[in-house]
């Protein structure tokens, strides 16, 4: 690893701890030449699976999207941001550890309509009601007495 301050290839670990769940590897590390001290994060390059779209197409998986869709559905939501990332979370490990190559949208759609339900109902109802394409009144009282009855 070289040093970032002097550029010195010649630097030794002093100490690793897990981070972020065990998903990282923190590196405490000295430079051999200039002493300085600098950490260092080590995660697992793996390969997210392409979400195959309703129309056909494939993309890659975006966790900025995922993000960012969740994030309108709990918009004005009493739902604190760890809870959500951990939400992210959980569908990302879901996708990586089921080892499929693409997964389709829907299921994708699932997972987070899943997740939403346990943070809060009614961003769980405002994801759905998008979508699912809600196209009349009585979709919406479906779902909301499916919840109720949970």
């Amino acid at each position: 690893m070289r040093c970032p301050f002097c550029g010195t290839q010649d630097t030794r670990v002093i100490d690793s701890r897990l981070a972020n769940e065990g998903d990282h590897v923190r590196r405490r590390r000295e430079c051999v030449s200039c002493k300085e001290r600098f950490t260092t994060f080590e995660t697992a390059e793996l390969v997210m699976p392409r979400i195959v779209k309703r129309n056909g197409t494939r993309e890659p998986f975006d966790e900025n999207k995922l993000r960012s869709g969740m994030l309108r559905a709990l918009e004005k939501r009493p739902v604190s941001s760890d809870a959500i990332e951990a939400a992210i979370s959980r569908i990302t490990k879901e996708l990586l550890s089921s080892g499929e190559r693409e997964v389709p949208a829907q299921e994708l759609g699932e997972k987070v309509m899943h997740e939403l339900s346990l943070l809060d109902h009614v961003a769980y109802v405002r994801f759905a009601s998008v979508y699912r394409s809600f196209q009349d009144v009585s979709e919406f009282t479906d779902m909301i007495k499916g919840l109720q009855k949970k």
